[in-house]
């Protein structure tokens, strides 16, 4: 009986190694290929990324859907790219932040490109792919001008950069693209670009064959992997439109993102700026011809500019915090059932109004020349935005979550949940490989699989690779519990200085991140001057800065400290001994007024469930998913621990 026993576990054993060693043949030159990328940029083999790899190969081979959690250190971005590319499938990898997207389309692939090539016998290429608000309108740029650009000729500086930028334009092969441009006034951009909806299209343009824009994405069709943004691709799956280049396999990176980027993605908003703007544009391109609904547009734009101004006001009014503390409203206070009915008289004229110019712009066929055609594309574009944003609010019910947030005079609109629109556009159309550092939560891959509405997925596997660091050992965490906790207004004077003496202590050296702009604006104003005599190098993210260049420039300057939001925390890659220190000022629970968040867990909670539990702590926890550092509430050991480690350097 014994020996039987033994005899079978030995068959186990045997029949294991036989499917390991039949799998691995299987893909043998894809990990001949991965190890030819890593010896290509120095690196050196690691288990995690081979395994990583091999489950991505056969995930891509299989069609199904694959999840990794693969920890710092693993290699992530090539045991994606390598399977990708080794397939001879089209693969598309959508990324959460700019700055990851950069670091393979700059970094990772033109580095490996070569050795992977040798390796495969056969050329890789790879391009990116952006929105066309991204790249310039020649159209716009040397067409007929627009109420966009009338704003430029009014300030001096703004039509300089106008030129500027018009005169890079021209210069042979250049991209086109906002990321390699000169850098300008966002308004003198919004001058130069359309957004998706305005523009008229290459058939129908007379710049359509060297549009900058149609060249990237002709690009992109033919490439092996296409680089884009979790944004593009929400777009995308939630208007079940096609955007993005044909592939064959979608690769999510910083996938606990995802679901996030989306509900961002589709939350719609309204202004009454954004409806003068679309009037103004009419009014400008139909002059007597439509001046009659042009000035219905106009007359209700206006209305509701006074009905919204007098609604922030009665609304701030009834706070005991003051007119400029607004933003400070609980969620519940700011979110409405429906819409109020001082908004929705005027709400409801925009979109007859828009509804008729829209009638009017479609019938009107007579139209040859190129570029009224172009401005008749951007006042269409415009004007449905309106009517699109205007129909949702007015018949927004349950599955929706409607708010006003006082400080912009903006309403918003989003969906209380996407992981059902997530699970029949995204995952039912091939399969999906989504990795993260931070997948898991309690060892769990649940949380991530119910936002990306895939708990259900049979043909779903699910992997952690771990990762090759000891944290214990090569890492610190310090808790500074005897600070004062950080505030709405931001972090305490007490942890600032705490923070100027870590950073003194490193020389530099730190990525600081903070929870909310409040925080980056006073850590900037303090470090600039009780770190003034060391000369330290303090580079500021503000909002709205491409995050690319402000990370190579604090990876360049080796005693420089990087300040922004946790947002920075995510795809940033800066090897070296340029960051050995990274602070942040508190655990990224979401906000307590955050309307969307705050619905989720309220739904939640009438459910017989838990939103903390469910919603805010594993969310929390994706974002800001800490190793087992050895720890420590001791300042001054860390101060002597960064002396040290900044002189080893």
């Amino acid at each position: 009986m014994g020996a039987d026993f033994i005899s079978g576990v030995e068959r186990l054993k045997s029949d294991s190694v036989n499917v390991k060693k039949e799998f691995d043949d299987r893909h043998h030159s894809m990990l001949e290929a991965l190890d030819a990328a890593v010896e290509s940029i120095g690196g050196t083999p690691r288990e995690g990324q081979r395994t990583m790899a091999l489950a991505i190969a056969d995930a891509i081979e299989s069609e199904n859907h694959l999840l990794v959690q693969a920890g710092t250190g693993t290699g992530k971005s090539l045991a994606y790219l390598i399977p990708a590319l080794a397939s001879g499938k089209r693969a598309l990898v959508a990324t959460a932040t700019l700055a990851l997207q950069r670091q393979l389309i700059e970094r990772d692939l033109p580095r490996i490109k070569s050795a992977v090539e040798k390796s495969l016998g056969r050329e890789v290429s790879f391009a990116i792919y952006k929105g066309v608000g991204n790249y310039l309108c020649k159209q716009k740029l040397f067409g007929s001008s627009d109420a966009d650009s009338e704003i430029l000729v009014e300030i001096s500086t703004l039509e300089e950069q106008a030129k500027r930028l018009k005169d890079w334009s021209k210069i042979a092969g250049i991209s086109g693209d906002r990321d390699d441009a000169p850098e300008v006034d966002r308004r003198v951009w919004a001058a130069s670009s359309v957004s998706g909806r305005e523009c008229v299209g290459a058939e129908d343009c007379a710049y359509g064959s060297t549009c900058f824009a149609v060249l990237a994405k002709a690009k992109a069709q033919s490439a092996d992997i296409v680089v884009t943004n979790h944004t593009l691709l929400a777009i995308e799956v939630v208007d079940s439109h096609p955007i993005l280049p044909d592939r064959d396999v979608v690769i999510l990176d910083e996938a606990h993102e995802f679901s996030d980027r989306t509900t961002q993605a589709v939350t719609e908003e309204l202004t009454a700026q954004r409806v003068l703007r679309a009037a103004t544009m009419y009014r400008k391109f139909s002059g007597e011809r439509g001046a009659g609904l042009s000035q219905d547009l106009i007359v209700a734009a206006e209305e509701f500019e006074e009905a919204i101004a007098q609604y922030r006001d009665d609304f701030l009014s009834g706070s005991d915090r003051g007119q400029d503390r607004g933003q400070d409203r609980s969620s519940e206070e700011r979110r409405l059932e429906e819409l109020p009915i001082s908004l929705l008289d005027p709400i409801r004229s925009i979109k007859d109004a828009t509804e008729a110019i829209s009638q009017r712009l479609s019938a009107d066929d007579e139209i040859v020349d190129g570029d009224v055609l172009a401005e008749r594309a951007r006042v269409k574009g415009a004007i449905n935005e309106i009517k699109t944003v205007t129909s949702k609010m007015i018949r927004a019910r349950e599955g929706n979550v409607l708010w006003f947030e006082p400080t912009y005079s903006t309403l918003y609109l989003a969906p209380l949940s996407v992981s059902e629109v997530l699970a029949d556009n995204l995952f039912s159309a091939g399969p999906v490989i989504a990795t993260s550092a931070t997948m898991t939560v309690s060892h769990s891959f649940e949380s991530v699989k119910r936002n990306l509405g895939i708990a259900e997925i049979e043909d779903l596997t699910t992997l952690d690779v771990g990762t090759p660091f000891d944290f214990e050992k090569q890492g610190m965490l310090y808790l500074a519990s005897h600070l004062p906790e950080p505030t709405r207004e931001g972090p305490t004077r007490e942890a600032l200085d705490e923070l100027a003496e870590l950073i003194e202590a490193a020389d530099g050296r730190t990525l600081a991140l903070f929870s909310s702009w409040r925080g980056v604006e006073a850590a900037d104003l303090h470090l600039r001057k009780v770190l003034f005599d060391l000369e330290i190098p303090i580079i500021t993210a503000r909002r709205g800065d491409p995050v690319g260049s402000l990370v190579e420039r604090f990876a360049k300057e080796e005693r420089s400290v990087l300040i922004g939001t946790i947002s920075l925390w995510q795809g940033v890659d800066v090897p070296g001994s340029s960051c050995i220190l990274v602070a942040i000022d508190r655990i990224p629970f979401p906000r307590p007024d955050d309307p969307v968040m705050a619905a989720r867990s309220r739904q939640a909670d009438s459910e017989g469930g838990s939103g903390f539990m469910q919603v805010s702590l594993p969310r929390a926890a994706l974002l800001f998913s800490m190793p087992p550092l050895w720890r420590t509430e001791d300042p001054e050991l860390v101060r002597d621990s960064l002396r040290r480690l900044r002189e080893s350097l």
